[in-house]
């Protein structure tokens, strides 16, 4: 049983929620505004979060950047608002997923169980064997313990992250479009997904990258997509 923490200061849309994901089988943890969310997360086990973004005491924008101080479980953050500048925020402040209300909850349930599935999965992709440590120069990625090293400084990523980094160091000087990326990492099929992937990857070389303008390891090939460098 995967446990959900759904965070919203409106009560009736978190009783909606909660009752489609029991009856999914998760259980639910329930928080009003990003403090409380925030409490739940020191003594709870939580493997989702979802996470309205506007909230009294502490919104969801802020809450998700605490939470990415510490943890990497997947975020999918939920709002009213839906340009493309509120969702490009919310996956540069470290969120897996974006949800616009209203929303389909069925919609919403198939987002969950693919974040999940994408998180719970980790190391695990395509259920090959695989070499436990990827590197390209200083650049290391440890499939036992999931962990990123640049020059042996541990960096924190996010799952997403993690896993579109796993298949460039997997092909190494291979280059991968846009849709094949967002495709093979997100398992979904692609439509519009330039500014998803584009935030990830300048995430990922703002991280990885000592001048991520002029990068050593995550290069971009102007046209078709992008690629991890052979060092």
């Amino acid at each position: 049983m995967y446990n959900i923490l759904v965070v919203d200061d409106d009560k009736e849309i978190v009783e909606s929620i909660e009752i489609y994901l029991r009856n999914e089988g998760y259980k639910v943890f329930k928080a009003y505004d990003g403090i409380e969310a925030l409490d739940i997360l020191t003594t709870e086990e939580i493997h989702l979060i979802l996470m309205d973004i506007m909230m009294p005491k502490l919104d969801g924008i802020k809450a998700t950047i605490k939470i990415r101080q510490e943890k990497n479980i997947p975020i999918i953050l939920v709002s009213a608002k839906g340009e493309d500048t509120d969702k490009i925020l919310g996956l540069n402040i470290g969120a897996d997923d974006y949800i616009t209300k209203p929303f389909n909850l069925l919609e919403l349930i198939a987002r969950v169980k693919s974040n999940l599935r994408r998180y719970m999965n980790l190391g695990n992709y395509n259920n090959e064997v695989r070499e436990d440590v990827l590197r390209s120069g200083g650049l290391e990625l440890n499939i036992s313990t999931k962990e990123v090293k640049v020059d042996g400084n541990l960096i924190k990523v996010t799952p997403i992250e993690y896993r579109i980094l796993e298949l460039l160091l997997r092909n190494k000087g291979i280059v991968f479009s846009i849709d094949e990326i967002y495709e093979k990492v997100w398992k979904e099929e692609s439509f519009n997904v330039e500014n998803t992937v584009a935030v990830h990857i300048r995430r990922i070389r703002e991280k990885i990258e000592i001048n991520p303008k002029e990068p050593r390891y995550l290069k971009v090939v102007w046209g078709i997509g992008y690629k991890i460098e052979k060092l």
